[in-house]
């Protein structure tokens, strides 16, 4: 890689910011991959395999409550993760973390591929398991945040939106590969699947880890992150500043997510568990309904975020979240139907345009709430403790709604509610596609502030 001076404000000294912003995305975007096809790997085992290889000892029903609840515990642990990592990308650059969560991710993952079954070892089996899951998601309360910050940093003016899209492809492409990989897989016979094919989607990570590695360990440090630490120094406690300077830009990151997180993880991991076990839907024409969305979500994405450079962050994420709320009921009544071409046309929607829509503009709008000496730290806070009461339990509160009422509708009751709760948190946050990610909010960007550049820019009433 060709060696690139810096100025004395910190920033490459390069003519090719744009090839540099390149391969910050694909850096980046590598990582939200690995970090969403690590999560639906263990997501589609937890419906499909875990509850009878790690839980035996229970019923059909309590061994799946119980591997969700594992899949949960590794969102519990993500605000540590976020607190530390965020810390450290704040402190020591955003490249380092980078790194670091990566290859914490790949231990945990391929850790999962090679465990032992509790026919082998007993009770080690699912204490293992747990251990492993609280290891991935440790190291992913710290990917996401970096590496959004890591590319807004990088974006070209007036682009954010579209490269923080491009940042998020990586739910749609790692949901695409851990779906495909698990769809191959069901095509074993049922005995060589439970002895070693769920071991596959896990095992393969590892690959993709390797090439994550090469690309990330090959990229210059945020231009930005450069100047803010030449310009200020190093902050002392960033989570403690973000929380303590913008608390009401932290409650709105948690509020924000709820709506995008609460509706992916229902549709790609509960749905696929409830449209099998309750509505003897073949566990492969589900799957194949997550592939098929998750393709299509591909090219939707980067439309949502270069809307949202056009038109604004608030009304892309606004009409995004009345969708979900829109789509709860049709979703399961479309799956009731137990027809394939409608399950599927009820995935697509939930994926392509209720998600799409507003996990597409995440990555810059938590970006642009945030000023640089804590951003990664406000970020990764924010987005994780949402995480981790939001998304992640999402699996396990809808399994369980449906033990209790013997039915779906409280489920999409329940969709509805994380509407409502998004709706007033994204009221809660002024438009900030217009933001200057260099100046501080509390001096620049605010909208009664002298020398403001726009009231649109503002973040915050």
């Amino acid at each position: 890689m060709a060696e690139t001076r810096t100025s004395g404000t910190g920033t490459p000294d390069t003519p090719d910011m744009t090839r540099l912003a390149a391969r910050a995305t694909l850096a980046s975007a590598i990582g939200t991959t690995i970090e969403y096809y690590d999560f639906f790997a263990y997501g589609t085992a937890a419906a499909l395999v875990f509850g009878r290889l790690f839980f035996p000892s229970v019923s059909s029903t309590a061994g799946t409550l119980a591997a969700f609840a594992v899949f949960a515990a590794g969102f519990a642990i993500r605000p540590i993760g976020g607190i530390i990592f965020g810390h450290m990308a704040d402190r020591a650059g955003r490249k380092s973390v980078l790194i670091i969560t990566l290859t914490t991710m790949g231990i945990g993952t391929l850790g999962m591929g090679l465990l032992p079954s509790y026919a082998t070892i007993g009770i080690w089996a699912p204490l293992l398991l747990v251990l492993l899951r609280l290891i991935q998601g440790l190291a992913l309360g710290g990917e996401w945040g970096s590496a959004t910050v890591f590319v807004s940093e990088y974006a070209p003016k007036g682009k954010r939106g579209l490269y923080g899209a491009l940042v998020q492809e990586g739910s749609p492409a790692g949901l695409l590969l851990g779906s495909g990989l698990f769809a191959l897989m069901e095509l074993l016979p049922k005995a060589q699947f439970d002895a070693w094919g769920w071991r596959v989607p896990f095992l393969f990570s590892a690959v993709v880890v390797a090439i994550g590695l090469y690309i990330r360990m090959n990229i210059l440090e945020s231009p930005e992150y450069l100047r803010a630490v030449r310009s200020a120094g190093k902050p002392a406690n960033p989570v403690v500043m973000a929380v303590r300077k913008q608390p009401r830009n932290v409650l709105a990151t948690i509020g924000v997510r709820f709506a995008p997180d609460i509706t992916f993880y229902v549709a790609a991991t509960f749905l696929v568990s409830y449209g099998h076990d309750d509505l003897h839907v073949a566990s492969g024409t589900m799957l194949a309904g997550v592939t098929i969305a998750a393709a299509i979500e591909l090219f939707t994405v980067p439309l949502f975020g270069r809307l949202s450079d056009r038109v604004g962050r608030r009304p892309v994420y606004i009409w995004g979240a009345v969708s979900c709320a829109i789509l709860a009921f049709p979703l399961f009544l479309l799956t009731a139907t137990r027809v394939t071409g409608l399950v599927w046309l009820g995935l697509i929607l939930a994926f392509t345009i209720a998600h799409a829509s507003q996990w597409s503009i995440g990555a810059a709008l938590y970006a642009e709430l945030f000023d640089t000496e804590y951003r990664a730290s406000g970020t990764s806070l924010g987005y994780n403790v949402a995480l981790s009461i939001g998304g992640g339990p999402a699996p396990f509160i809808a399994t369980a709604l449906v033990a209790a009422a013997g039915s779906w509708w409280p489920v999409s009751l329940y969709l509805i509610a994380a509407a409502v709760i998004t709706i007033g948190s994204v009221y809660a946050v002024r438009e900030t596609r217009q933001r200057d990610l260099s100046r501080s909010l509390d001096s620049a960007d605010l909208p009664n502030s002298p020398g403001a550049a726009s009231p649109s820019a503002a973040a915050i009433d």
